[in-house]
């Protein structure tokens, strides 16, 4: 419940701050009396597009503290903290980044996930299960993984990608429900039902399209996480870890947490389309395949 509630109460504060930023701006209304005003929608759609990617992007480590129950290692208090800091601290040293801050979330499952707007000032932080249930190279290799995210900058790259699809779907719904509300039902002057109705069905449907975009991008960076994981703590236990994730079937993280986590949920067919990860199996096949 707490999570649902912080999910619409941010959400409305994006909306809010967005429809303030163009009200500031003086971005003119796109729909007028004689039409679409395309100069002011694609304006409209860009800022509402980007500008809830980005406004997400930017309070994701907070949004993750809240949502997940981080706890962020200030000061190590006992030899499994010890060895968390160390760890992040080498491979961060490796991949050529700032130290990210450093944190555990209660959760059964083996879990982690890294986020933050910038490199050189992320969040890595991992479950309680994970340090439960894996050997400490095993967990070394989930570290790699989620430092050689922050390395390739993936939170960034999916914010903006998400945010040139985003501001794609708003403006082509709109001039879709224009042109039907003007093509289809003749008015002439304003903008019937028929446009709002139209513009809504046209979002949805391509909101799905663009999604599966993004959530091929997303599996596309899990691969390459994965070599980057091999290479900062052995191909052999980067392995090892994937195996082990597999023998747990573990649970995909809660709301836009999922796509910055180590594992995702499983299927075929059409559910693949919408996956964050891609199977372990072929994970583990992949990285089998990398030579060295």
């Amino acid at each position: 419940m707490k999570r649902i509630v912080l999910f619409l109460a941010t959400n409305l504060a994006i909306v809010l701050v967005l429809s303030l930023t163009m009200r500031v701006l003086g971005v003119e209304p796109y729909l007028t009396a004689n039409g679409l005003n395309l100069n002011s929608l694609l304006v409209f759609a860009a800022i509402m597009g980007f500008g809830g990617s980005l406004i997400s992007l930017a309070i994701s480590k907070w949004m993750a503290k809240k949502s997940m129950g981080v706890r962020v290692i200030e000061t190590p208090s006992n030899s499994t903290e010890f060895w968390l800091v160390d760890t992040v601290r080498k491979y961060a040293a490796d991949a050529g980044i700032g130290m990210p801050e450093v944190g555990i979330f209660d959760a059964p499952e083996a879990n982690a996930f890294a986020t933050g707007m910038n490199k050189n000032n992320a969040l890595v932080a991992v479950s309680s299960g994970l340090l439960h249930v894996m050997t400490r190279q095993e967990a070394e290799a989930v570290i790699g993984h989620e430092i050689a995210h922050v390395a390739n900058g993936d939170m960034v790259t999916l914010a903006l990608i998400q945010g040139v699809v985003n501001t794609f779907v708003i403006f082509l719904s709109r001039v879709i429900g224009h042109t039907v509300d003007r093509v289809v039902f003749k008015n002439e002057e304003g903008h019937g039902p028929a446009f709002f109705v139209t513009m809504i069905v046209s979002e949805l449907v391509l909101g799905i399209l663009a999604s599966i975009i993004v959530m091929w991008f997303s599996r596309q960076r899990e691969f390459r996480a994965d070599r980057g994981g091999a290479s900062l703590a052995g191909k052999q236990p980067m392995i090892s870890a994937l195996e082990r994730l597999a023998s747990l079937h573990p649970h995909p993280l809660p709301d836009k947490m999922a796509a910055f986590g180590i594992a995702g949920g499983a299927g075929g067919g059409i559910k693949r389309l919408f996956m964050t990860h891609p199977p372990l199996e072929e994970r583990i096949a992949a990285l089998r395949a990398v030579r060295g």
